[in-house]
């Protein structure tokens, strides 16, 4: 007979796949997010606070981290969207491709633009051609944008209806409860630990491209959309790092072979940093370590694309946990 408690995890096991497959991921991370955040900032609330003066503190919490979150989001959103941020990167790495096809062989150079705007043409064209998709895409941002809203007025609900009398809950509730907080405890290590592993990264990255190269004479461009960029692209595990890296390399390139050698040697640097950070920081915080991260994302994005490469870490944090909940590792 089928109990309480495996039917809880049948359900978690179809939640998952169901969440990723219809587009909801963002929804599930932002609604996350405001939960943790309110539940942390809230353990900070005086104890001599209760009743109604603690509900309308936890409130009022709730409510400022979700216009935080949303400004936050909306602001990176728009400097990295905006003239000077993924436009202008863009139009460098595009000038970099330029430079490149004057050494390479005639038959390779064929493959690449001859000029910045022969680059812009094609993606004008392109523009053109996909005129409909690009609508639809315009469409579902505004779509996806609703569910994130809706996602965090629903994590800041949940929040404000914190269990704490979980002993009174029927055997189905108190499972269902059980799973969840195993979900927000994965998100929550999980998150901390790639925004430290994320910040430190960022760091490193700023004082090569702000102060080294400045120091050996180099004046690397777009240096303050760089370290937004990178800092946002890190939170990805392992493979934000390599996304970050190709592109300053790409543009080192640009500026000269040396800049470009030097760059990757500071960058592969940072990865291999990289490892050991997170062997130490997440493999703290979950007992896993990066080449079991990397194993699930990569299965993940087999799966379910980039979705499934984005809630990977997440989603083997919590299976981890259950699995050990259960005594089975």
């Amino acid at each position: 007979m089928l109990n309480s408690v495996n039917a809880t995890y049948i359900l978690c096991t179809l939640a998952v796949p169901l969440v990723i497959h219809f587009g909801l991921l963002p929804a599930v991370f932002a609604g996350l997010a405001v939960h943790v955040l309110t539940l942390k900032l809230a353990s900070r609330l005086p104890a001599r606070w209760g009743g109604l003066t603690h509900k309308v503190a936890l409130a009022a919490i709730a409510v400022l981290v979700v216009i935080g979150l949303l400004g936050t989001g909306l602001g990176l959103a728009w400097f990295l969207n905006g003239s000077g941020g993924m436009a202008a990167l863009l139009k460098v790495a595009a000038e970099t491709l330029e430079k490149l096809k004057r050494s390479l062989p005639h038959d390779m150079s064929d493959l690449i633009p001859h000029t910045v705007e022969d680059l812009r043409a094609q993606i004008t064209e392109m523009l053109r051609e996909h005129a409909q998709r690009i609508s639809a895409a315009g469409v579902a941002g505004i779509k996806t944008f609703v569910q994130v809203l809706l996602g965090m007025i629903v994590g800041g609900m949940t929040a404000l209806q914190h269990f704490s009398n979980i002993d009174g809950f029927p055997p189905f509730a108190s499972a269902l409860h059980a799973r969840a907080k195993g979900l927000t405890d994965a998100f929550d290590k999980i998150v901390l630990a790639q925004v430290k592993i994320s910040a430190l990264n960022t760091v490193l990255t700023a004082l090569y491209l702000a102060v080294f190269l400045p120091l050996a004479g180099v004046r690397f461009p777009l240096v303050t959309v760089l370290i937004p960029f990178t800092f946002v692209t890190n939170l990805l595990p392992v493979l934000g790092n390599v996304i970050s890296n190709t592109l300053i390399v790409l543009i080192s390139l640009g500026i000269s072979p040396q800049v470009a050698l030097a760059s990757y040697l500071f960058l592969a640097g940072i990865h291999k940093l990289e490892y050991l950070v997170n062997a130490h920081i997440i493999g703290g915080e979950v007992q896993a370590r990066s080449w079991e991260l990397l194993c699930a994302m990569i299965a993940m994005e087999a799966i379910f694309g980039i979705a499934g490469l984005v809630a990977a870490p997440v989603a083997y944090a919590w299976l981890k946990s259950e699995l050990r909940e259960q005594n089975m590792i």
